[in-house]
């Protein structure tokens, strides 16, 4: 019985725990992003001011429109697609903050029939 009231009082105290969230601060600035491209990290920058973001990868600079759904979601999508991928939105949710970085995760706005919805997450740092 007492591990029981214990394990009780442990899921009321972490239930009640609640993650920062200052999503409008991240809504305009620079902003950096490292990946993992095969076994190289690879770093990104964008710019972001607005509907609309730059986007710095690889000596390749990309436009996205962006359309805000909240103030912690958004829509992404490339202004100029080069392949039918690149037409795909992408929607991402901003998870927690802190002063000057956030977690997110992104998916594609439509599922592809037959294949399995990848949901992949991140963290991007502010720059300015």
């Amino acid at each position: 019985m007492r591990f029981f009231t214990i394990l009780l009082f442990l899921l009321l105290f972490t239930s009640c725990y609640n993650v920062e969230r200052n999503c409008s601060d991240f809504r305009n600035g620079s902003f950096e992003f490292e990946q993992l491209l095969g076994t190289e990290i690879i770093t990104s920058t964008f710019t972001r001011k607005g509907d609309i973001a730059i986007e710095h990868f690889q000596n390749k600079v990309d436009t996205f429109s962006v359309r805000w759904i909240n103030d912690c979601e958004y829509i992404m999508r490339k202004l100029n697609p080069q392949t039918a991928y690149d037409e795909e939105a992408l929607h991402f949710k901003i998870l927690s903050t802190t002063k000057d970085t956030y977690t997110f995760e992104y998916k594609m706005v439509v599922k592809k029939e037959n294949q399995a919805l990848n949901v992949q997450k991140g963290t991007v740092r502010k720059v300015k």
